[in-house]
């Protein structure tokens, strides 16, 4: 039993051309990894009287990031606008990557106190307090006629 790397490699002999190789790292071609890429990682956390979203947004700054609540839909935005001006256009790039870009992430949320949410934007983290409501008692007398 030998011990290979995963998925193509030098030493592969179906590995193919390597300016195939070149071209298909540099193209846009859409795969599962480029569509992760893409988006941002977020975790959700549940208390006992709230929710808590953490969305990590490295490298946005916060008018950058929109954050939005319409009928229990949480929706979390980020656009970063990199513009190209005179010098870059002078320059003689084989590759870039900083572009345009835009990620949204959406969630819904059930039974929450609207009036009351709050996020803050710390070290790259997006964190938003979404508040449960508070119906003390959810059960109702029904009269008998």
């Amino acid at each position: 039993m030998s011990i290979r790397p995963y998925g193509n490699s030098f030493l592969d002999p179906n590995f193919g051309d390597f300016y195939d190789m070149l071209d298909s790292f540099f193209s846009d071609n859409t795969n599962e990894r480029a569509m992760r890429a893409q988006s941002f990682k977020v975790d959700v956390l549940e208390n006992k009287d709230s929710y808590t979203v953490e969305a990590e947004l490295a490298g946005f700054n916060k008018d950058e990031i929109d954050v939005d609540f319409d009928d229990g839909k949480l929706t979390i935005s980020a656009e970063k606008n990199e513009e190209t001006n005179d010098e870059d256009k002078e320059r003689n790039y084989i590759h870039r990557e900083r572009k345009t870009s835009k990620m949204i992430r959406k969630m819904y949320f059930k039974d929450v106190d609207e009036d009351n949410l709050s996020a803050k934007l710390v070290d790259g983290v997006l964190e938003i307090k979404i508040p449960k409501k508070t119906d003390s008692d959810k059960s109702k007398k029904i009269e008998i006629e």
